[in-house]
């Protein structure tokens, strides 16, 4: 199993109607929406711990007459503190749109923790306080909760907010599955389970989490087996009775239909976390499209897609979950808690500890199949990709160049596909190895790999099959001619007639000798329909 996609940049979710849309970049991850749900009622705030320390803004004095009282900060309604006479900053973690996490270590017990420094400045208006406030409120409720991050306090600076909480050195749950590349039903069921003990507790503590995704999930330490914490509630409400919930808010693939009619509750969270369950056994949202717009048409006419590969090989259990979790009607969708006693979720239930294949491997094998022109083609089309657009792949080929040579050898390739879950023989391996090297050096550089790996769905889109069109049809007649091919394929080693002969008697299907665009995108997308339809 391998992940076919990965992280993006600001791409927020907008109304599904009366949006532009965005180019969806399906190599990255669509971050969440700012939109948030206004409470009508104040949360309680809680006190910062170590509020005994000295405060900035507290005058000295050297009079027997009392201090003045100290500065209260605006957003906590607690004086503000000094968070240096507490902790000691280190490095930093990550960078968000509100603020800075660093590593930081207290003080008093050398005990490590993150720190997400939020300047004031960019909490410009009542309701940024307002959320920020409800966000605090509801760490502090959840904390303690089994897979959720441990929130440690508040602490208001005249120029800064701080919200220190557990520290988690395992990376993002979505890293590790591109990193990992395959997971057993067994090992998936493990994760499920955490995710959704995530939503029970939500759920339990009144609470609609709105935005579950992979990135909102670390595990607490690095080791194979370390726990998985849910760490950002910035998007979460506190349920009220009765309220009917019209905000779009979350992430575009997690996002549940009802959330688009505007019209949804706490049911919503069970939809997200089986989007990723699903993701976790296939490797692919269950819902695609080149656009934010075409992604939200393909939830609300929700058809699952729960026979292609690797889905025939895939426990009856697990579908059947699956089905119950992503249920197109939230009044008839299973609940967290009897997610939780389903027997393909249950510990010591029916997951199997069978490999999922890769779709990394799947890519590569069908990458082999392929005839000369169209692996050339293909080569075209990686060569335009952005960086953006490839940058999970630069990722997996980075993991598998482990020397850092730029290029990766057999013995390299064993491992990485090893890693990724495969059984394949040394034959096979080497097979792999020799339809993806094109230019027959040896070792597959940075543009074979992509050209080898990625998403197939690149091929229909159009301005990627006609660029790739023109690279051989040098004269611009519309019909690439047998000089042309030939000129083309002799750089790699593949002009001689036979091969030639091969490629014409497979594409010229009007039999005039010369291949013109239609057949050209006929022959690109031959083979990839049944693999196109399990990405959308």
């Amino acid at each position: 199993m391998g992940l076919c996609f990965t992280k993006s940049h600001e791409i927020p979710i907008s109304s599904a109607a009366g949006s532009p849309p965005h180019t969806y970049q399906p190599l990255h991850k669509i971050p969440q929406t700012q939109t948030q749900t206004k409470r009508t009622t104040k949360p309680s705030i809680p006190k910062p711990l170590h509020s005994s320390h000295s405060f900035s803004g507290f005058p000295s004095s050297s009079s027997s007459s009392p201090p003045p009282p100290p500065l209260i900060g605006p957003i906590l309604n607690r004086p503000y503190v000094d968070i240096k006479a507490i902790y000691v900053f280190g490095r930093v973690l990550g960078r968000g749109q509100f603020g800075i996490t660093y590593l930081c270590t207290e003080k008093s017990t050398g005990l490590k923790y993150a720190c997400k420094s939020i300047s004031r400045r960019k909490l410009k208006s009542d309701k940024d306080i307002q959320d920020v406030r409800r966000e605090i409120a509801i760490l502090q409720d959840l904390s303690g909760q089994p897979n959720i991050v441990y929130f440690k306090g508040a602490y208001e600076e005249i120029s800064n907010l701080h919200l220190v909480m557990e520290l988690c050195s395992g990376g993002e749950l979505f890293d590790r599955i591109v990193n990992k590349g395959s997971y057993s039903e067994k090992e998936a069921a493990s994760v499920a389970r955490q995710i959704v003990n995530v939503v029970h507790a939500c759920h339990f503590m009144g609470v609609m989490h709105r935005d579950l995704k992979p990135e909102n999930f670390l595990f607490s330490g690095p080791e194979e087996r370390s726990p998985l914490k849910a760490i950002d509630f910035g998007l979460s409400v506190f349920i009220e009775e009765g309220k009917i919930y019209k905000d779009i808010v979350g992430s575009a693939f997690y996002v549940a239909p009802e959330v688009l009619r505007r019209n949804y509750g706490k049911e919503i969270d069970v939809w997200s976390a089986g989007v990723i369950i699903y993701i976790l056994l296939s490797g692919v949202p269950p819902f695609w499209a080149e656009t934010e717009r075409g992604i939200f048409e393909q939830i609300l006419q929700g058809h699952l897609d729960l026979q292609s590969q690797p889905w025939p090989a895939i426990s009856a259990a697990a579908k059947d979950l699956i089905r119950k979790m992503l249920t197109m009607d939230p009044k008839k969708r299973i609940t967290a808690a009897q997610v939780l006693d389903h027997p393909w979720i249950k510990e010591d239930g029916e997951a199997s500890n069978k490999p999922i294949d890769s779709a990394v491997l799947s890519r590569m094998k069908q990458f082999r199949a392929m005839n000369k022109l169209k692996k050339l083609a293909l080569k075209v089309i990686a060569e335009n990709l952005s960086e953006e657009e490839i940058k999970g792949l630069r990722q997996l080929f980075n993991n598998m160049d482990t020397d850092r040579s730029g290029t990766i050898t057999l013995e390299e390739l064993r491992v990485g596909l090893s890693r990724l879950g495969s059984k394949l023989t040394e034959t096979e391996i080497k097979q792999l190895m020799d339809a993806a090297d094109v230019d027959k050096n040896g070792t597959i550089d940075y543009i074979e790999f992509i050209t080898a790996t990625m998403h197939r769905h690149r091929l229909e889109k159009e301005e990627n099959l006609y660029t790739a069109f023109q690279y051989f049809d040098k004269d611009g007649s519309g019909f690439i001619t047998r000089d042309e091919l030939r000129h083309a394929m002799t750089k790699y080693g593949m002009g001689d007639d036979a091969t030639i002969d091969e490629v014409i008697n497979d594409v010229d299907t009007d039999k005039d000798g010369r291949i013109n665009y239609d057949e050209f995108v006929a022959m690109m997308k031959k083979g990839t329909q049944d693999l196109n339809e399990r990405q959308r």
